[in-house]
């Protein structure tokens, strides 16, 4: 069952999606998140899901958007499922293996979505094709950049989930 909807889910989400962006070259990152001399990417997966903001105060004690967690599932370049992403930040293979990171640098989005990402890898769980990461990259994002309004005290602790799409290279 958990299979059907997931396919169902994958269906609705790509077809909604105009077609996959395609992953940058390493040698064409930005100079802030470029991997460490000698690192390859092993693994592309695509993520369509949402970035989830709660509405709360900053540490100035305005109201705003405060990022929660990112939710998606992972899709190779033939849109086989490969597993999913969640708070952590965590990748989880279908095969059981899974990774969490920590965010070593970032750099703007040419177009104004969520920055890419190098991240560190923090834990590992299991022997999935995903643990043998050493760095992970966040790029070629569109969308999933925290609302701009409704947030005040009447809204506190609301959720918006923000449509986002990227693609995740896994490095080793």
């Amino acid at each position: 069952m958990k299979t059907i909807l997931a396919g169902a889910l994958i269906g609705t989400l790509i077809m909604a999606q105009p077609a996959f962006a395609q992953a940058p070259a390493l040698a064409d990152l930005p100079a802030a998140i470029k991997p460490a001399e000698g690192l390859t990417v092993y693994r592309t997966a695509h993520a369509l899901g949402a970035q989830i903001y709660t509405c709360s105060k900053n540490d100035a004690g305005a109201w705003t958007w405060i990022f929660k967690a990112p939710e998606a599932v992972l899709v190779d370049p033939q849109e086989k499922l490969l597993g999913k992403h969640y708070a952590g930040p965590t990748w989880e293979g279908l095969d059981g293996g899974k990774v969490v990171g920590a965010a070593k640098a970032s750099a703007p989005s040419p177009d104004n979505s969520i920055p890419w990402l190098l991240l560190d890898i923090k834990s590992r769980d299991g022997n999935g094709e995903f643990t043998q990461a050493k760095a992970i990259l966040r790029v070629a994002t569109q969308g999933g950049v925290a609302p701009t309004g409704g947030c005040d005290q009447a809204h506190a602790g609301s959720e918006q989930r923000v449509h986002y799409t990227a693609i995740y290279m896994f490095l080793k």
